[in-house]
């Protein structure tokens, strides 16, 4: 059994995590589906006083705009430095990074995942990361996987 008791920080790729990793061209630009389990999962968890990131490569206003809706703060976007950025988070927020889970779904997240005290992706992420992870939901990227995290989380709180 995974220890979650000590987690602050949850902090998440965005494509193939929060969204199916599908990118929609459009004559607007770039436009992507977000999960409202997944949001509802994150206001409730930021409700509870957890800390929760958006670490991503890409930097989309699609994301940008969503964040805000979560009333999510901590954003790194359009990096690639993504264990560095979990480092910084973590020492910004006065935390260990054993105090943080990262969940992400391919190889550029791998670094990130091995800095963090508890590794997550979705069914469907890389092979190479599930691998690596701690948590390896049932529910693929943009489908409720960062639900199924929140909700590991949420109970690990409600039993401690």
């Amino acid at each position: 059994m995974i220890n979650l008791e000590r987690i602050k920080l949850l902090a998440l790729d965005v494509d193939g995590v929060l969204t199916d990793g599908g990118l929609y061209y459009g004559p607007g630009g770039v436009t992507q589906k977000f999960n409202s389990a997944d949001g509802a999962g994150i206001i409730e968890l930021r409700r509870r006083g957890f800390h929760v990131a958006l670490v991503s490569f890409r930097d989309f206003p699609a994301t940008r705009r969503r964040a805000a809706d979560l009333g999510i703060e901590l954003l790194c976007l359009g990096t690639d430095k993504k264990a560095a950025v979990i480092m910084d988070i973590c020492r910004n927020l006065s935390i260990g990074c054993e105090s943080a889970i990262f969940m992400g779904d391919g190889l550029l997240d791998l670094p990130a995942i091995r800095v963090a005290g508890i590794g997550a992706c979705p069914a469907d992420a890389h092979p190479a990361v599930k691998a690596e992870c701690d948590i390896v939901t049932k529910n693929s990227g943009g489908n409720g996987a960062v639900r199924e995290v929140v909700d590991m989380l949420l109970k690990d709180l409600s039993n401690g």
